[in-house]
């Protein structure tokens, strides 16, 4: 007797969809407490803007609404934010759409950030948006990717539990075991990723990552293409920040500037210059840190929300 299809076992995207969707929300809620979102709001509304948070708002006769939908969107996204010139905050969905693109704002930013796991379009956009107005250039925000792979392991506490390093080794098996038995719903969350020059698929067509993790690759597809001359990650930010300059060639890390906040990595890079910073108060960047010390420690935990008590100013420490 023949055995049935796979296909038949294979979860309906349908299903997984909504429930990284709801997620991903949750992860949104988690951003106003780890990133300045109170005070981006606070400089959009004295410039006259708006943030959009649904798919379905129009923005052809709305000029002053600004496009962060992703808010729910496992796909991620790369936003351009430039605090001193309209529109402010401009939104990409595919790697190759931001090659592309001729315009001077984005063929000169020179400066990318990464947040952690998870995290959502306005948590992006509010460590963005501190170091643009730090540095006073555009910044580069890498929107992570949601799917499968990173809802199973952080429901299993797996950042935490197993070290950052081994983290996202297991990441990357856990995407890989779920595009052999699934691959349709394998590719949900990966569309920014796969949408890289150079990303990798299974013979049965799942996305795998070749990094780690979406954004170390997306981050590393980046760096192959333009000349970037800082790196900045919060949090696991920071490890996939690591993770993707550590495949690179040594020209293309020469006189680059990686910034960390709450995670310490390795300064292993060739040619690169490391400023990391860890709360005395922040346990979380501490058991991420795994032993490696920063060049500074700072009285703060490890949100970077101005708004609350012992926060991380993330726009002084990479300004100063």
């Amino acid at each position: 007797m023949s055995l049935p299809p796979l296909g038949l076992y294979e979860a309906p995207r349908a299903w997984i969809g909504p429930a990284l969707e709801a997620c991903r929300l949750f992860n949104t809620c988690l951003d106003v407490l780890f990133y300045d979102v109170p005070a981006l709001v606070d400089d959009l509304k004295e410039r006259g803007e708006r943030i959009a948070t649904r798919a379905t708002d129009d923005f052809s006769d709305r000029p002053g609404l600004l496009d962060l939908s992703a808010l729910r969107d496992p796909e991620g996204s790369l936003l351009v934010i430039d605090p001193g010139r309209r529109p402010y905050i401009r939104r990409f969905g595919d790697v190759g759409e931001f090659l592309d693109c001729s315009d001077a704002e984005v063929q000169g930013a020179e400066i990318v950030s990464i947040t952690g796991v998870g995290s959502s379009a306005l948590g992006s956009a509010a460590l963005g948006w501190n170091i643009a107005k730090a540095l006073g250039d555009p910044v580069v925000a890498i929107v992570p990717g949601y799917g499968v792979a990173d809802a199973l392991l952080q429901g299993l506490g797996g950042w935490f539990g197993f070290g950052v390093q081994d983290a996202l080794d297991a990441k990357a098996q856990v995407q890989r075991a779920v595009g052999l038995m699934s691959p349709d719903v394998a590719g949900i969350g990966r569309r920014l990723s796969q949408s890289a020059p150079g990303s990798e698929r299974l013979a049965n067509g799942a996305p795998v990552f070749r990094y780690g993790c979406g954004s170390s690759d997306v981050l590393h597809a980046l760096m192959e293409r333009r000349p970037i001359r800082w790196v900045v990650g919060h949090s696991k930010g920071a490890l996939s920040a690591h993770n993707a300059l550590e495949s690179l060639g040594a020209d293309r890390t020469r006189g680059l500037r990686v910034v960390t906040l709450g995670c310490p990595v390795p300064e292993d890079i060739p040619g690169a210059s490391f400023h990391q910073f860890l709360g005395l108060f922040d346990a979380l960047g501490q058991l991420n840190a795994w032993g490696r010390r920063p060049e500074r420690w700072v009285a703060t935990d490890h949100s970077t929300n101005t708004a609350l008590p012992l926060s991380m100013h993330a726009q002084a420490l990479v300004g100063g």
